[in-house]
């Protein structure tokens, strides 16, 4: 690999679905892990194996799967948590242990409640045995933008004479800035005697809305590895955005030097998957994979673009995977078609069974719209995967009546366990009726705390699709459904995080 390479690890599969209510199936993670390996990202970090049943099968089964990429899972500095990712890679053609340990001031003394000694100690301990299991093994240093220099440069060295192959700067709380981070990450590499033998690599969380700028800075410094998530998707505020660190390393060539292997064509549909599978949707003003991040009003933009593009636009809406799609789906689309156009968008069907499912959906989305686009193909495959997945609870049918001056009615007919249950009630609209008779069958008892509709396409008849956020008892599940009839999509999405709910799968977070 070229000294100008930079390294795209991707960590949507981890970080990303730490963002509240973005937990994702074990098949949804799958499908994101395909194809980010056709965007050629360098490394998936695929989950935290020690965290629950769910994420160790997730991460096996993307290392069983993925050949092309490098699959890496996170673990503690922990002798249980080390081992149980090896065991999860075990069959990857490529793997990485990648293991933490908190080395601020602060964190070690409240969190960890260890000396710094100590703290060397069990991080040169956990690369060593993460060693004896692969040959790959990552070291990071949280909270390492309000560590010690000092101490950082110590712990640094010795991982990496204990085996470590990539060193981690995180900005885990988003309090660097870019200069300062820069020189940071390129003292380090002067400073350390044996930096030479790993890539030095940053992770930085959006907190004050410079983790792409930190980012830059850290490779304009020395830095070889850039961890990020697609959409910028992550806890809080998010992590830098692959798309915008992919465009900008891109397109600013001339200035950084540097360079990835990404096929940039793969961004937006890549975007558009994981914005449909977590129900986090994209701003249209979000930069790269917003609608409008090549929308042109201005009369006088929109002359120059006419007379010649590079006038406003320092890309082309292409090179990032926008309008390459020329074949629309409708009704007379054969089965053919419709499996091609979706293995081309990153989803693999595995049994005949599925296919049929989420053939029959789409023909009669067919029959009420008219042209089927690559957004309806993503939200029609999520909405057949959701309805397969752990489900206790289903939409049997809703008669909802709404009128000028009279309350708004529902009756529902809810499936539960194989049983039909009926109920009816008011509601201050027809999605708050729905939701009342729907919340009579399954008691859920939980909070709404979000219920979010964005169209999928343009036109009148596009389909609607419906995030719901519930919470109870401090767990937060994220609920999506989809349909040309809003209504209907808000009560898929209620019963999808009813389910949810339902699901015995608890999830550890890694900084607990």
């Amino acid at each position: 690999m070229s000294d100008n390479r930079v390294i795209i690890f991707d960590t949507t599969l981890r970080d990303g679905e730490q963002s509240p209510g973005a937990s994702m199936t074990r098949d949804e993670k799958l499908r994101i892990a395909k194809i980010l390996e056709k965007m050629r990202v360098d490394v998936i970090e695929a989950g935290f194996a020690i965290a629950s049943v769910g994420d160790f099968e997730s991460v096996k089964a993307i290392a069983d799967t993925i050949k092309g990429s490098t699959v890496c899972s996170l673990s503690r500095a922990l002798d249980g948590d080390i081992d149980r990712a090896g065991e999860a890679l075990k069959n990857a053609n490529s793997g990485r242990i990648h293991t933490f340990i908190a080395t601020s001031p602060i964190h070690m003394k409240y969190k960890l409640q260890m000396e710094p000694d100590q703290v060397v100690a069990q991080a040169v301990h956990a690369v060593k045995r993460a060693r004896n299991l692969i040959d790959d093994v990552e070291f990071s240093l949280e909270d390492a933008s309000r560590s010690e220099f000092d101490f950082m440069c110590r712990i640094i060295e010795a991982c990496i004479d204990a085996g470590a192959r990539t060193i981690n700067i995180p900005d885990t709380v988003g309090y660097a800035v870019p200069d300062e981070f820069g020189r940071t990450v390129g003292r380090l590499i002067e400073r350390i005697p044996n930096a030479d033998k790993a890539v030095f690599s940053v992770h930085c969380h959006n907190d004050l809305g410079l983790a792409v700028a930190n980012s830059l800075a850290a490779v304009s410094n020395g830095a070889r590895q850039i961890e990020c998530t697609v959409n910028g998707l992550g806890e809080r505020a998010g992590n830098a955005s692959l798309e915008e660190v992919v465009m900008a390393i891109r397109t600013r060539k001339d200035i950084l030097g540097l360079e990835t292997g990404i096929d940039s064509t793969q961004i937006v549909p890549s975007s558009r998957l994981v914005a449909g599978v977590t129900g986090f949707p994209v701003q249209p003003n979000k930069a790269i994979v917003g609608a409008n991040a090549f929308a042109h009003e201005s009369g006088i933009h929109q002359d120059g673009v006419l007379k010649h593009r590079e006038t406003y636009e320092i890309m082309t809406a292409q090179d990032v995977g926008w309008n390459t799609n020329k074949m629309v789906l409708g009704k007379h689309s054969g089965r053919n078609a419709f499996r091609t156009r979706l293995e081309e968008l990153g989803t693999i069907f595995e049994t005949d069974t599925e296919l049929n499912m989420a053939f029959a959906r789409f023909k009669d989305l067919a029959d009420k719209k008219h042209e089927i686009f690559d957004e309806d193909l993503q939200a029609l495959v999520s909405d057949t995967k959701t309805s397969a997945y752990n489900e206790c609870y289903g939409l049997s049918s809703l008669k909802v009546t709404s009128q000028t001056g009279e309350t708004p009615f529902a009756e529902v007919v809810v499936v539960v366990e194989g049983q039909e249950q009926r109920a009816a009630s008011t509601g201050s609209g027809p999605v708050d009726a729905a939701y009342k008779a729907i919340e009579s069958i399954v008691k859920t008892e939980a909070s709404l705390e979000l219920y979010s509709v964005n169209a999928i396409t343009s036109g009148t008849d596009s389909q609607g699709e419906v995030t719901v956020r519930l919470e109870k008892g401090g767990r937060i599940v994220n609920g999506l459904g989809a349909d040309t009839d809003i209504v209907i999509a808000s009560a898929k999405a209620y019963l999808h995080a009813a389910n949810l709910l339902l699901s015995s799968i608890e999830k550890a977070h890694p900084q607990v």
